[in-house]
């Protein structure tokens, strides 16, 4: 079937066959790409699967707030085979870093405990607002029931003592088994607004971008050439602005963070207009 044209000249492809040919690696996001936070997306893991068997690399670029290895447990918990997969990179991967300049400090934690993978073997101090020097935001104590307006007086008690904060996902919100629920990145957004100084850690920040080269390069020298690179992701801000950002062509996928009903020419139209980077497709779901 030919690709649907829009009238932005990004066209709707049901395969991703018709834009891959040629192509050394793909950088995957992981939640409403690979899964939905409940179960996988067959047709997306098949999709990597077989890109694999023919030589391909597939890094999963994840802005995930908890390093690699706590997220490919989780992938396998959820059952994405680990067929799909070369690699991961995290978003807390990178904040591991950020937050170990706080070694030997106290430090505010907002976040669930399930995040504390994030902070393990680091020297940190954990406090509450009123003794930390700075905070490390993995997401919201209860991303099922809280909304950012939850924050308001934390927030403004850390904003009054000047705290720094490291926003290890900077994604605001997230599909989870087809719940729209919020992350750091809006912590982070509500934070900024106060006044606050935020640090972020993954997409669409270059530094998480050149973890993922040196990853590729430590799987097959030259891999992290970027004309052989696809960036696939649903997130408009975080996923398409970030493979621009790093010179890379992007596939966007839709998904309920940003699609509600069929995408169409003008959801693609709507979503991407004049002045906001744009893919070189979109797509319903990952499918090659």
């Amino acid at each position: 079937m030919p690709p649907a044209q829009t009238s932005k000249s990004i066209p709707l492809i049901d395969s991703i066959a018709s834009v891959a040919t040629g192509t050394r690696a793909w950088l995957v996001d992981v939640w409403g790409v690979m899964h939905n936070g409940v179960v996988p997306f067959a047709d997306a893991c098949a999709a990597c699967t077989r890109y694999r068997e023919r030589g391909g690399i597939v890094v999963l670029v994840s802005n995930s707030p908890r390093p690699n290895d706590s997220v490919a447990a989780q992938l396998d918990g959820i059952g994405v085979p680990r067929t799909c997969w070369d690699a991961i990179v995290t978003s807390g991967d990178v904040a591991r870093t950020l937050i170990a300049g706080y070694s030997g400090r106290p430090i505010l934690h907002i976040g669930p405990e399930r995040d504390l993978a994030t902070l393990a073997g680091l020297d940190l101090i954990r406090v509450n607002a009123e003794a930390a020097e700075a905070i490390a935001c993995t997401g919201l104590y209860d991303d099922e029931s809280e909304t950012p307006e939850d924050y308001t007086t934390l927030l403004a008690t850390c904003r009054e003592r000047q705290l720094p904060m490291i926003c290890a996902n900077p994604d605001v919100m997230v599909e989870r088994g087809g719940r729209i629920v919020y992350c750091a990145g809006a912590v982070a957004r509500a934070y900024a607004a106060l006044g606050g100084s935020v640090e972020y850690a993954g997409k669409p920040y270059m530094p998480i971008y050149d973890l993922t080269f040196a990853t590729l390069e430590e799987l097959a020298p030259g891999s992290s050439d970027k004309s052989g690179l696809i960036a696939i992701g649903d997130g408009i801000g975080t996923d398409i602005a970030g493979a621009a950002l790093a010179g890379i062509r992007s596939v966007f996928i839709a998904s309920g963070v940003h699609v509600q009903g069929a995408l169409d020419a003008a959801a693609i139209e709507a979503l991407f207009p004049p002045g906001v980077p744009h893919p070189i497709a979109a797509m319903e779901n990952l499918a090659l």
